[in-house]
C-alpha cells in the first residue's frame, strides 16, 4: 500500500504520519518510510537525534544513481540525462520492491530501529542555502515521484509519504501515486480551506481522500469538521501526552501510547488495507504517462533536447506481475 500524509503546516501531518509508520512496525510489516516535506521532520519525529537527520542521504544529491538503475535496459530511454521525474517504466525497466535490496535503498535508505522493529527511511533532502533564488524544491521530490512510478508493492507492504505541506503537492503528479491519502486538518477554516483544495484539484483523478481531525478539544470541534467535510472526515484525535514527550525529545515505550490514539492508528490502517481491492493498474499507469506528456511538453523536451513522448512503452501496464530486469 502506498499511503500519503498531507496538510497544511502546523497541522500534525508529519507527527500522525510518524505514528503511523511506529504502528506499521509492531505489525511487523515492512514499511519504507519517505519525508518529502520542504520541512524535513520525519526522522527527528521517529527518534532520530538532529545530528543522525541531517546526516541522511538526501534522494535529490543522488537522482542521476536513480534514474541509472531505474533505466536499465529499456531501449525506450536514451540514457539516464533524459529522463524527467515523471519517466514512466516500460519493458527492460528496473522496478523497486518494497522487501528486497537494491542499488536504490543502498544509496538513500537507512534503517530506523523502533519498539516494534526496523523501517527503511528515505528523505528527499531539504532545501538548502545554495537553492535559494535557483532552484525549485520539485526538482528533488522528483526522486520520489520516479521512484513511486517504479515501484510494485504488495499486500502487507507499506510505503507512507510525508508529503510537502498545503497543496504543492499538485505541481506534479505525485499526488495520484498513493492507494489512500490522509489529509490532516485542524477544526479551522485554514484547515479546512487546504481540503477544499485538495478535493477539487484531485477530483478527475480518482483519488481516495480521507480526513484525519488534528487537535480536536471537543464535540463541537468534531461538528465543525463533519459538518465541513462530511463522510471523508474518517476519524479525529486529539492531545497526547506521548506525542508531547516525544517531541520533548523523550518518547516513552510506543506500547504506553493512549489507546484512544492507538485505536485511530488501527482505523488507519483498516482504511488503507481496504483500498487495496480498488487498485486499478491501468489507470494508474494511464494516470502516470499522462503527467509525463504534460511534463514533456511544458518543459522536459526544451531542457534535455529530446522528444520524451518517444519514451512511453503503449504496451507496458505496471503491475505485481511484472518482473524486474537484472
Amino acid at each position: 500500500m502506498k499511503i500519503a500524509f498531507v496538510g497544511k503546516g502546523g497541522s500534525g501531518k508529519t507527527t500522525l504520519s510518524s505514528l503511523f509508520v511506529r504502528h506499521l512496525a509492531t505489525t511487523g510489516s515492512p514499511v519504507v518510510a519517505v519525508d518529502a516535506d520542504i520541512n524535513q521532520h520525519l526522522g527527528p519525529a521517529l527518534g532520530l537525534t538532529d545530528t543522525e537527520a541531517r546526516d541522511l542521504p538526501a534522494m535529490g544529491d543522488r537522482l542521476g544513481l536513480i534514474k541509472d538503475y531505474l533505466r536499465g535496459s529499456n531501449p525506450r530511454i536514451a540514457s539516464a540525462e533524459t529522463m524527467i521525474k515523471t519517466t514512466p517504466p516500460g519493458e527492460g525497466s528496473r522496478l523497486l520492491r518494497v522487501r528486497e535490496d537494491n542499488p536504490v535503498y543502498e544509496a538513500c535508505a537507512r534503517p530506523v530501529e523502533l519498539d516494534g522493529g526496523a523501517v527503511r527511511l528515505m528523505v528527499t533532502g531539504p532545501f538548502t542555502e545554495a537553492d535559494l533564488g535557483v532552484a525549485c524544491y520539485h526538482s528533488k521530490t522528483g526522486a520520489v515521484e520516479l521512484c513511486l512510478n517504479h515501484l510494485v508493492d504488495g499486500p502487507g507492504e507499506y510505503v507512507v509519504v510525508d508529503m510537502t505541506a498545503g497543496s504543492d503537492s499538485f505541481a506534479s503528479g505525485m499526488f495520484t501515486r498513493f492507494d489512500i491519502t490522509f489529509l490532516v486538518a485542524e477544526p479551522t477554516r485554514k484547515g479546512i480551506s487546504v481540503y477544499r483544495q485538495y478535493k477539487e484539484y484531485a477530483r478527475d483523478f480518482g483519488v481516495t481522500l480521507k480526513v484525519v481531525g488534528n487537535k480536536v478539544q471537543g464535540q463541537d470541534d468534531i461538528d465543525f469538521l463533519r459538518g465541513e467535510v462530511g463522510d471523508d472526515l474518517l476519524l479525529t484525535v486529539g492531545h497526547s501526552d506521548w506525542v508531547r514527550a516525544m517531541e520533548k525529545g523523550r518518547p516513552p515505550r510506543f506500547e504506553e501510547l493512549e489507546d484512544g490514539n492507538r485505536r485511530a492508528l488501527s482505523a488507519l490502517l483498516a482504511a488503507a488495507d481496504a483500498t487495496y481491492e480498488q487498485r486499478d493498474w491501468e489507470r494508474y499507469t494511464q494516470q502516470m504517462v499522462h503527467f509525463h506528456l504534460k511534463n514533456a511538453q511544458s518543459w522536459g523536451n526544451e531542457r534535455t533536447g529530446a522528444d520524451l513522448a518517444a519514451q512511453v512503452d503503449p504496451a507496458f501496464v505496471l503491475r505485481e506481475a511484472e518482473t524486474a530486469t537484472a
